[in-house]
């Protein structure tokens, strides 16, 4: 990931309903959201929901897919996994350290 990427995805997450939005797509994995259950679970409009799906949707952060009539949003795992890596890339360069693992439930494997 480069860093325009890492910025408009942080930017795209640096906004309070965006990330609850991230969040509740990323639990539940693959099988994805439709933007009326985002909204029930979110307690928020659909009209807000579209609205923040489509800064999601061009950060890179969420995919969409056509299901009939419906739409299911989904997390892009390599987005999020490549946007931790880009974080986590330059820890500790000024001194010697050891990386504390990284605890199972932060990096996506099984999506």
């Amino acid at each position: 990931m480069d860093e325009k990427a890492a910025v408009r995805a942080l930017g795209a997450l640096a906004q309070d309903v965006r990330l609850r939005i991230y969040r509740a797509v990323v639990g539940v994995g693959p099988t994805g959201m439709t933007p009326g259950a985002i909204a029930s679970e979110l307690a928020v409009p659909p009209s807000t929901v579209s609205f923040h799906v489509k800064e999601l949707l061009h950060a890179g952060l969420l995919t969409q897919e056509r299901d009939g009539r419906h739409l299911i949003y989904r997390p892009s795992i390599d987005t999020m996994n490549e946007l931790l890596a880009y974080l986590s890339a330059h820890c500790c360069r000024a001194v010697r350290c050891d990386a504390a693992p990284v605890a199972s439930d932060t990096v996506c494997t099984t999506c």
